[in-house]
């Protein structure tokens, strides 16, 4: 008797991405301001960049996260 597997949608993996990717941008977030305040000197610039290279550098994070989420290389 064959035995038929549903391959059901994993939210899980997709609100895990999300939350990882999130929570990785605030971390940079704080390490690029301190860093970019510290050679600059102005809080301005600081901020203006971490502004928008959040936005960009987290859909890129997002989107790497997916991609390697169906690369079945080096799993078991």
């Amino acid at each position: 008797m064959k035995k038929t597997v549903t391959k059901k949608k994993d939210t899980r993996s997709w609100k895990r991405s999300v939350v990882k990717a999130i929570t990785y941008r605030c971390f940079i977030m704080i390490l690029d301001f301190t860093a970019i305040k510290l050679f600059t000197g102005s809080t301005n610039v600081a901020g203006g960049f971490v502004i928008v290279s959040n936005v960009y550098t987290t859909v890129a994070y997002f989107l790497h996260e997916r991609i390697w989420q169906r690369v079945k290389w080096g799993t078991a």
